[in-house]
């Protein structure tokens, strides 16, 4: 099979292009469209009222960027979660914020209609059936520039909360279980020392190509000092 190594620029100025996450769909099915994002300022963190634009780039029409929608919860690194959903042709699915809540939208390309999920999602499975989710709010408390500005983390002055951690969201209704809490995991032993007086907190989750378990990043620091790290998994 030939490989065609030709490069070329698929986005063009005034304003600033980008996608993330690296794990994330950023083509559909067919190859034709790209998904993008596009802000028009660089160099400083986004605040809860600065607006990204989102759209679809067509690869086989002059790299035409078509608007799709827009979001109030993003960040540099991860931007909003945007992405095709599998095992769904023609769908799309972003973070944004409404009523102080975070939320996804997943939009039917070809209808233009917009479905609200009332959760925001980390990762989607395999199917596209479910999300996978952790605390937007106590990500950007914890890490500035990995969550979403515009709602405080309730739990900012609890070490490790109960009521929140890894959660499973139904596409379909919306609904959301907690699979395990942060206090949960800060619990389990950890060989090096005692983590209890540390402040704890997840990212980085991602489920298994058959979709039969999630692995994630728990994290923990005491006072301002350093992050510490380890993998887990539940499934």
């Amino acid at each position: 099979m030939k490989i065609d190594l030709t490069i070329r620029q698929v986005t063009f100025g005034p304003k600033f292009h980008w996608f993330g996450y690296y794990d994330k769909y950023q083509f559909d099915v067919t190859g034709r469209y790209a998904l993008g994002m596009e802000v028009d300022f660089e160099h400083r963190p986004p605040n809860q009222y600065d607006e990204l634009n989102l759209g679809v780039v067509d690869l086989e029409d002059g790299d035409k960027w078509m608007e799709i929608g827009s979001t109030i919860a993003w960040c540099w690194q991860q931007g909003c979660m945007l992405q095709w959903r599998p095992g769904f042709q023609n769908q799309i699915v972003w973070n944004d914020r409404e009523d102080n809540e975070f939320v996804s939208r997943i939009l039917d390309f070809h209808s233009g209609k917009v479905t609200t999920v009332p959760n925001a999602i980390y990762t989607l499975t395999p199917d596209g059936m479910a999300g996978i989710s952790t605390d937007f709010r106590r990500i950007q408390d914890m890490r500035p520039g990995y969550g979403y500005s515009g709602i405080a983390d309730p739990n900012e002055h609890s070490l490790a909360p109960d009521n929140v951690g890894l959660s499973y969201i139904d596409l379909k209704t919306g609904k959301s279980d907690l699979i395990v809490s942060v206090a949960e995991v800060a619990s389990l032993p950890y060989p090096h020392g005692d983590i209890s007086g540390a402040k704890h907190y997840f990212n980085h989750l991602l489920v298994s190509p058959d979709g039969s378990r999630t692995i994630f990043l728990h994290r923990w620091r005491f006072g301002s000092g350093a992050f510490h790290t380890r993998m887990m998994t539940v499934g």
